[in-house]
Formats: structure tokens, sequence, C-alpha cells
């Protein structure tokens, strides 16, 4: 088995194998750091590399298994977004405003994890501030896609999707605020979720108004459900967090998808859509007839309104970064700096206003979901493109929209809906589609196990990309 092999083994797998004795935490440790050191700096998914710890981590797991003491995924190699804390490891949001920085704290996914038995390989690249959804940051530079050189990987979980793809080991802790574990996980052709809101804790809490997201990257949905139970339950550190525990997701996957209510949107009623990619969200269709759903096409009566809120709120999310600009403004991603400019004269009353409009819109969100199990989109509108652009050459262009083309995922960020992110096929030039699934609130099994269904109709977890 080469170290490429043992790098796209999933966490499923690796732990039978920790168990039956055919591999050791040590063995693949070593071989995943080779892996990663191969394909690195030429993709450029990490950050930086922690080897020295994992190298210590994959010793102590492997004395857990001597022990009879080990945890349900001890010895299994993840990553680390880049904006998640991560104590005594630099974490420097893809900035240089946070150059150097050294947490004193895990966030609460990374001590979950760790707990669980995960053993962290590094960080991954985000672009600055996870601000946009393109694989590019003034500290980190471009991050390839694994299916195409220069093209981007998504955002603002950019190294956690390249290296997902790519066979950095199976775990990828992605966050989303407005699609940045759909949107990487669309273009680099694996599996993302974020959960319903508060599932996972999230601290520090994120100025966005309650719609950011943690969540599991990886190439199987069984995968996701492991890390996402490693990850979820309440915390004190997060006042939003569910106060229902962690379920054994991973056991409970497989369900009949015979009699459930699907609706199917191409566009919400709004969307631009690249014909390769309509086609093949619209051929994924087939899958859950074929299983005995209810597929009807709809057009929700909330998507239209969506754009307007959005172009609104995305620039207030990081307006509080205005107070740098004297100091800071020839450092920043230029494209930033503009969209932040734009909300200098916006006025309490205003924003006030807006956000009850929000709160309608996200109702009628919950409205319509009283009629529907899930709502199947395309996850984002384009394939990957130029990662040094914000918007694809043939997209109408915006000095500062980096999302135009990704407005699919929003809608169930603002409601705290469920929604993952499925492999569905490939355009002519080799690059990967995603399907979206979009469930009711608290419904991230069902969102699951509608996913895995899809997985077993239509693998995906065995393509490699060419970068490999």
């Amino acid at each position: 088995m080469t170290d490429a092999d043992i790098g796209f083994l999933s966490a499923f797998e690796l732990a039978l194998r920790y168990r039956d004795g055919s591999l050791s935490p040590v063995e693949v440790i070593d071989a995943v750091l080779r892996h990663i050191a191969r394909q690195e700096p030429g993709l450029n998914a990490m950050a930086r590399m922690t080897g020295d710890v994992a190298r210590a981590g994959a010793v102590a797991a492997e004395a857990a298994f001597r022990s009879g003491t080990a945890r349900r995924l001890e010895g299994v190699p993840v990553t680390i977004k880049d904006l998640q804390q991560t104590k005594g490891i630099l974490t420097e949001m893809g900035s240089r405003m946070f150059e150097g920085h050294v947490p004193e704290v895990d966030a609460p996914c990374v001590t979950r994890l760790r707990e669980a038995g995960c053993i962290m390989l590094g960080k991954t690249t985000a672009p600055e501030f996870g601000w946009k959804g393109v694989s590019q940051s003034p500290l980190t530079g471009i991050t390839h896609n694994p299916w195409g050189h220069g093209l981007s990987a998504g955002g603002s979980s950019s190294g956690a999707g390249a290296g997902a793809a790519a066979g950095y080991g199976p775990l990828h802790q992605g966050g989303d605020g407005a699609g940045s574990v759909r949107i990487p996980a669309h273009m680099c052709g694996v599996f993302g979720m974020k959960a319903t809101h508060g599932r996972v804790p999230n601290w520090p809490m994120s100025n966005n108004d309650l719609a950011t997201h943690i969540g599991p990257i990886t190439r199987t949905v069984t995968d996701g459900a492991l890390m996402l139970e490693a990850m979820a339950g309440p915390h004190p550190w997060d006042y939003t967090s569910l106060e229902a525990p962690a379920m054994d997701y991973a056991s409970v996957l497989a369900c009949d998808m015979k009699g459930k209510r699907i609706a199917y949107s191409p566009d919400l009623g709004h969307a631009r859509v690249d014909p390769e990619v309509a086609a093949l969200v619209a051929k994924s269709l087939d899958a859950f007839r074929e299983m005995g759903a209810i597929v009807e096409q709809v057009t929700p009566p909330w998507g239209p309104v969506g754009p307007g809120l959005f172009d609104f709120f995305w620039p207030v999310v990081f307006s509080g970064r205005l107070r740098f600009l004297p100091e800071w403004e020839d450092r920043l991603d230029p494209a930033f700096v503009a969209m932040i400019k734009t909300t200098v004269d916006i006025k309490v009353s205003t924003f006030m206003a807006m956000r009850e409009q929000r709160f309608a819109y996200c109702q009628s969100i919950h409205t319509f979901f009283e009629d529907w199990d899930f709502l199947l989109t395309p996850s984002a509108s384009t394939p990957a493109f130029p990662a040094d652009l914000l918007q694809p050459a043939h997209w109408p262009q915006h000095p500062w929209d980096g999302l135009s083309w990704a407005q699919f995922s929003y809608p169930f960020n603002w409601a705290g809906n469920p929604a993952s992110s499925v492999p569905c096929g490939f355009t002519q030039a080799g690059l990967p589609v995603g399907l979206q699934i979009a469930g009711r609130r608290f419904d991230d099994l069902g969102v699951l196990q509608a996913s895995y269904a899809f997985e077993q109709a239509r693998p995906w977890a065995a393509i490699r990309p060419p970068v490999v």
C-alpha cells in the first residue's frame, strides 16, 4: 500500500485496520505526512504542518490500542481550518493582521476532535477572515484545486476541501458562514455538511449574526457522520449551542427514501447556473426517483428575496474591520477593503429594518419545509474557475462580490437548516459538481441519510483527482 493509498483510506476503514492490526497509527501518520509533503507546496492546502505533534499523537494512540483504551477515532488524522483557534499553534486567519498569532486555548470543536482520538496534521488554508468563496489570501497565496492546477478549490474552507480531495487523510474541519463548507466540497468533489445551527458549538462567537456553522469535509458520508458526532453537543462557551447530546449518526445512515417528499429547484427562482452544472444536478434526481422518492420541481417563494438581503448583510458582517484600515489597508485583500467600505454610511435604523426582513425570510424557509422533507439544488452555479478571480471570466463582474455564483448556500446559514453537498458528476473538462441537499431544522440525521442514500446509488469516493 502506497502513502497515497493510506492517505485516501476513510476514517471508518482506518478504525477497522487499527483494531485488526493490519495498520498502526504510526504507520498511517508517517505515510500521510510523506504524501502531503510530496503534494505541497504545489497544492498549497496547508497553512502549516504540525508533524511533530502528529507523530507524538500516533505513538500515544498505539499505546492506547495496546492498553485497550482506544477511543472511537483513535489515531485518525484530521486537519483544522486556520480560522479555528488551536492552543500553542499559529492561527493566522489568512491575514497579515494575525500573522504570528498563537492562541492560548483550543476552539471547542478542536478539543472534541482530540478527545475522540483524532491526530491533528496541521492547519488548512483559508481566504482572509473567510470572507470569500475562492481559494486565495494575501498571507498564503493561492490554494489549487486538485482537479486542476490554478483553479479555485472554493472557500472559505479552501485547504480543507483540497486536502480532502487529495488524500490528506480522511477528516477535515471546515467552517460555513455562507457556504464555506459546501462550496469547497462542490468544487473539489467531496462531501461537506453544515448541521443545524448550534449542533456544533462555535467559539469565538462570530459577528455573522448566528449564521456561522462548523462542519466536516470528508470523502465519504460515513466519515462526515463520524466527524459530526465527535464535534457535536452543547458547550458553555457557545450560548447558541443545542442542548441535545451528540448521537451515533454513522450507525443509522441506511434509510429507505421511498415516499420521501423532495423538492427540487434548479435556480431558487433567481440564480444564474452554468448549463453543465444544471444538467448534472437535474440528472442526479433520477437516483432519488429510483429509490421511490417523490421529486417535484418548485420555485420557492422566498428564493428571489435572498440576493438583495445578502448584498446588504455580507459586507456588514465584516464592517468591524473598518477601524483597522488606517494601519492595515495596504496589507489586506483589496476586494475585502472595497467591500467593507460600502458600509460606512449605513444607519442603525436601516440595519434593523433589514434585519426584520431577514427574519421574515428565514420564517418563510421554515414554512416551506413544512411540506417537504428535503430541497435539492446545485451546490453552486459554476464548477471551479481560476483561483485569482472573484468571479468566473464569463460571469457578470463585480469589484468585491465573491459569491454571486454561489447563491444557493447562504439561505440555510441564516435559517439554520442542515445542508450538505454531495458530488453528483463531472463536467466535460473533468471538474466536479455538487448537489446540495437541505433539510428541516434539526433533521441533521435526515440530511445525512439522504446524502448516504445518494452516495450508495452514485458512488464517488474511489475517484481520485489527477494531482495525485
